[in-house]
């Protein structure tokens, strides 16, 4: 009986069903940015009775994104086959018509001392709002401001980055203008249902399913506030009540985090009353005490990055320090690990390495701290302390563990304007996808013409791309014996092939 579910499961038409979506996606983004708002609410309706739909938001939750093992109330923390498709029949009986259960709350430590909750629905809930979001973001992102870039599809926080470069560089004055970092004081927590209801471009049924999603999350102090961080749909809905603060000023935003750039005559007071006044009627305020106003040559953190305009007016980007002393203690972890002798430590070091380098190829990294050299020195002499490692073992060990990223300061392409992947310009989209990554991920892309090796799809969504080792070897980085490939079809190719 489990392989009957099993094989079902795994011979689902991936590529057909995620073509069937995206034809409906595209549909509804199309019809919100002509003004026709009955018929992109008709098209959702489709999107929450699709099948295909239901069975990819059951795939994501499941089996695609990092958390799919955290368990909510029912304490259910992973879906077996059978149990995937039993939720898959849930959603086409109850999309229209869904009641969520309680949260289950996990207390998260802060900088500060202080403690977040994250609220965890279940799986069950976690598919639905999945479902949701496909219908509720492709008619949103046809509304969202240029200058938002968080928890949106096709945009990253490298294209803040670039923005501010291209704002605070040389030939635009960077030297003479200010910053306000703006911190609003517990966004998620505080964001008003009314504020969110009022903008959701949506049919009544997902509304409905919405605002009960909304509620199963309250904090009983604030009753009719808050969106549960930790829910698939959260950060959308963030993103539908924050749109429009973009317009008070020239200013970037992502997800909740922000600043605003003034030219020397600008009024920061009445930036900032203006602010206030859009957060107010959202049930939210700004943080007095983080928020600050300082000017581009004293730098500021943003997004992991320190900015600073220099003495002679040139832009410059650096890690953060807070940014570094993170993935100091990250690499101290591995490297002191007693448990894992110099090869496994090795293996685990790469993709810490790799992605912090890859979020800061825009960077400058010249300096010895960026380049992380005293890091690759300790972890050198470390390794050469266990048994079976020589000098010339460590330092091949190190390679490995600190592998190269190419970096070069601004080198980041920014998205065009208020372009989505759901306007349908294939060609644009898969070619900007291959420019987000570097080395062998971007060479593989190049090389199959930016589209997935084994279903041939072109890569355009969120999911990941990843590189199959084609001969099983890890260690044979050949560009041969690289395939790019989507996260799910990566692990389809394993099920069909376990030793590969």
């Amino acid at each position: 009986m489990s392989n009957r579910y099993s094989d079902l499961w795994k011979n689902q038409r991936w590529k057909k069903l995620r073509q069937n979506l995206f034809r409906l996606q595209k549909r509804v983004y199309k019809a919100v940015r002509d003004g026709d708002l009955k018929k992109a609410r008709s098209l959702q309706k489709l999107i929450l009775k699709s099948r295909s739909a239901q069975l990819l938001a059951v795939r994501q939750v499941s089996q695609l994104n990092k958390g799919k093992k955290t368990a909510g109330v029912d304490g259910m923390s992973s879906l077996n086959y059978r149990q995937r498709m039993e939720l898959v029949d849930t959603l086409n009986d109850h999309a229209s018509d869904w009641k969520h259960s309680r949260l289950r709350e996990i207390p998260i430590p802060k900088k500060n001392g202080k403690v977040r909750m994250l609220k965890i629905p279940t799986i069950a809930d976690r598919a639905w709002q999945c479902l949701a979001k496909f219908a509720l973001e492709p008619a949103h992102e046809a509304t969202f401001s240029a200058d938002s870039y968080g928890f949106r599809t096709g945009r990253c926080a490298q294209d803040v980055q670039k923005r501010l470069q291209l704002h605070l560089k040389s030939d635009a004055n960077g030297i003479n203008k200010r910053i306000i970092e703006l911190d609003i004081k517990k966004c998620f927590d505080r964001i008003s249902h009314t504020a969110i209801m009022d903008r959701l471009i949506a049919p009544v049924s997902l509304k409905t399913g919405i605002f009960r999603c909304l509620k199963a999350g309250v904090d009983l102090e604030f009753p009719e506030q808050g969106t549960p961080q930790g829910g698939v749909v959260s950060p959308l809905l963030a993103n539908i009540a924050l749109d429009g603060i973009e317009n008070i000023h020239t200013s970037l935003r992502y997800a909740d985090d922000m600043v605003f750039i003034l030219k020397p005559k600008d009024n920061p007071k009445k930036i900032l009353d203006k602010v206030k006044n859009f957060l107010a009627e959202r049930g939210m305020e700004i943080s007095e005490e983080k928020t600050k106003l300082t000017k581009t040559t004293d730098g500021f953190n943003f997004l992991g990055w320190n900015f600073r305009v220099q003495k002679n007016g040139k832009f410059r980007s650096i890690p953060s320090e807070e940014n570094h002393r993170n993935i100091r203690k990250k690499i101290k972890a591995v490297v002191n690990n007693s448990n894992y002798g110099a090869e496994v430590k090795a293996k685990k070091l790469a993709p810490i390495v790799r992605g912090w380098r890859n979020y800061h190829s825009s960077c400058d990294m010249s300096s010895s701290r960026d380049s992380l050299w005293f890091m690759n020195k300790t972890a050198n002499r470390k390794f050469r302390k266990e048994k079976k490692v020589n000098r010339y073992k460590a330092n091949e060990l190190c390679k490995k563990g600190f592998p190269k990223v190419g970096y070069k300061q601004n080198q980041h392409v920014n998205v065009k304007g208020t372009k989505s992947p759901y306007d349908g310009d294939l060609v644009y989209w898969s070619n900007r996808n291959s420019r987000l990554y570097s080395d062998a991920t971007s060479t593989a892309l190049k090389k199959q013409n930016q589209s997935c090796g084994f279903c041939g799809l072109r890569f355009l969504e969120d999911e990941y791309v990843h590189l199959h080792h084609i001969d099983g070897n890890h260690d044979n980085w050949k560009t041969k014996n690289l395939l790019a490939v989507h996260q799910s079809c990566h692990q389809q190719i394993h099920w069909s092939n376990p030793k590969g």
